[in-house]
């Protein structure tokens, strides 16, 4: 008993494959279709590389969930982005132009974003997610990669691209779409949240943590990010807990202390935590802390309005999100102006040490889900109307000019 060791920890993996059986009958039912489009969760992070060569085999595009999204988008010439409440059209197009969809290592909540009439393969190392979220073709128990590479020999190569051609030129038109709010910043004190996003991603370094908070900044972060391999993202993706992104923040640049954390916080969220400036500030851990300042719980704000609801207590009086930072020895930067926000933020990104930067955001920017139906068209024009009737003609007006270029855009 003195040779054992109470302080050693144990990170085992286990390679699960699906029996030979399944995996013929999948590569059967891959040969059997033509237009394939492969979806990933967090549970394909290990197999990049299998899922890039799967797909030029088969010339399927490749969706990702938020969480697949930093292992799966990089160096892949046929991704077409994110699906779901986050995500953009072309990765929902994919999947619903297809014949066949491959769910891989992913328990995608979003039901109403899975085509339910078409073949579906799920292959998780969870078993019990198997058909949790859709009615499965096939579902197998293994881990992807391992799936992957028993599965490669055995399938007939697609030479037929044209289908995969289609959806890398959507998935072109929506990436220059999303240009348009970044090359017109906003204005004072509404500045285009893309554009803070945008800025943020280039001036970061390669192998910079970005934390996310519950909420709009998961939106921003999830469109403007840019996946890299060697960059990790950071939310509350299984819970959805608001004012996560600055505690995992520190976690992060106690984890990694040589490389730069970023931290993406709502005002709500950032609020809920002030305490935690001084936890940085004691440390100096190297957290860039940028501070959407939109004034509002955005995101519940938005939920109201596609339900058709007055939004109630979704306003924010906020302090000086800047002073409270000097208060606590942190260097504080604040953004009104929208000519100032590339400078302001190459600052704030070189600087040594922690730094917040409280950028005042559009509060009537909206984050258009990549389809939109008639029950969200209707709520939010009966939003709309009750905004009217209540003689809020300025905030209808303010929210149609900070989005109609969205607007435009949904009727194309």
């Amino acid at each position: 008993m003195d040779n054992i060791s109470a302080d050693r920890n144990y990170f085992t993996t286990a390679t699960i494959q699906p029996s030979a059986e399944e995996i013929q009958e999948l590569a059967e039912l891959i040969n059997s279709h033509q237009k394939i489009c492969i979806f990933c969760g967090i549970g394909a992070a290990g197999a990049h590389k299998e899922v890039v060569e799967l797909s030029s085999f088969l010339q399927a595009p490749v969706g990702y969930s938020f969480r697949g999204k930093m292992s799966i988008a990089h160096n892949n010439p046929n991704e077409v982005g994110m699906s779901g409440l986050l995500g953009l059209p072309a990765a929902y197009h994919s999947m619903h132009e297809s014949d066949l969809i491959l769910l891989l290592g992913t328990d995608f909540p979003y039901v109403p974003f899975i085509p339910q009439d078409k073949t579906l393969v799920q292959v998780d190392l969870q078993p019990e997610r198997l058909g949790r979220r859709a009615k499965l073709d096939i579902g197998l128990w293994g881990d992807v990669k391992a799936t992957i590479t028993a599965l490669m020999p055995l399938l007939e190569r697609k030479t037929d691209n044209s289908f995969l051609k289609a959806q890398l030129q959507v998935h072109e038109k929506v990436k220059d779409h999303l240009l348009i709010y970044v090359n017109d910043k906003g204005k004072t004190d509404a500045i285009h949240p893309e554009a803070v996003a945008f800025i943020m991603d280039k001036l970061a370094t390669d192998d910079a943590v970005f934390t996310v908070d519950t909420g709009m900044c998961c939106v921003w972060g999830a469109r403007y990010i840019t996946a890299n391999g060697k960059r990790k993202l950071i939310g509350s993706f299984t819970h959805g807990s608001m004012a996560n992104a600055m505690p995992q923040a520190i976690g992060a640049a106690l984890a990694f202390p040589g490389r730069q954390i970023v931290a993406m916080c709502g005002d709500g969220g950032i609020s809920m935590l002030l305490g935690d400036l001084a936890t940085i500030k004691q440390y100096n851990l190297n957290i860039k802390i940028i501070v959407f300042n939109n004034r509002s719980l955005g995101m519940v704000k938005l939920e109201m309005e596609v339900a058709g609801i007055m939004d109630y207590q979704t306003d924010m009086e906020n302090p000086d999100f800047a002073m409270v930072a000097e208060a606590t020895g942190i260097k504080g930067i604040t953004i009104h102006d929208p000519g100032q926000l590339e400078s302001s933020m190459t600052q704030a990104m070189a600087h040594q040490g922690p730094v917040l930067v409280n950028v005042f955001t559009d509060p009537n920017a909206l984050a258009m889900p990549p389809k939109l139906n008639f029950k969200m068209v209707k709520g939010m024009s009966l939003y709309m109307g009750k905004m009217m009737l209540g003689g809020k003609f300025e905030e209808v007006i303010d929210t149609l000019r900070a989005n109609y270029k969205h607007l435009e855009d949904l009727n194309n």
